[in-house]
């Protein structure tokens, strides 16, 4: 019972001793998920043509594809950086979500599209092209735009919520059983 994890030619994914990668999950080519990260069930994260980091802390929630875009089409990696939270059936594509950004259950960023440290996009938005969510923001709707200032505590909810899955991983890891 283990994800699917390969290379693509000579790209092959490293991959943190403390990182769960949930089985139904699909890792390959060049992606980098760095300590106590966690990818989920059904999620399928291809670096085939660019490079993929889910950095520390980060999850990669159930359904979520990540994709990338060939540096030689001026197509960009997708950047998760640490302690970030992606909610589930979310799509990203060339995409940067900084340290501590939210991206809401089945929200789509685009190519060059930013969630900064402190911003949130929220359920269901979709993020085009270069378009960044500012920290102490929450974007929202197709497509997204700003829809208010984060109240007090908000821009912490990826923060609390990356540790909430750090421990979850921890117990899914422990608690899997083939049956």
């Amino acid at each position: 019972m283990k994800p699917l994890i390969f290379a693509i030619g000579d790209k092959e994914p490293k991959i943190h001793e403390t990182a769960f990668i949930a089985p139904g999950a699909v890792v390959c080519g060049d992606v980098e998920i760095g300590e106590n990260a966690s990818v989920w069930y059904g999620c399928v994260l291809r670096g085939d043509t660019n490079k993929i980091v889910v950095g520390k802390g980060s999850n990669v929630q159930d359904g979520t594809i990540v994709h990338v875009d060939d540096p030689e089409w001026g197509g960009l990696p997708t950047l998760i950086g640490e302690n970030a939270l992606i909610g589930h059936k979310c799509m990203l594509h060339g995409a940067t979500v900084e340290n501590g950004g939210f991206v809401g259950m089945c929200a789509t960023m685009l190519d060059g599209s930013v969630v900064k440290t402190g911003g949130f996009l929220a359920a269901g938005a979709f993020l085009g092209p270069k378009k960044i969510v500012p920290a102490g923001e929450m974007w929202a709707g197709m497509p997204a735009k700003k829809f208010r200032d984060l109240r007090e505590g908000e821009d912490k909810y990826a923060l609390v919520g990356s540790a909430h899955y750090v421990e979850e991983a921890k117990a899914h890891a422990q608690a899997l059983q083939k049956l």
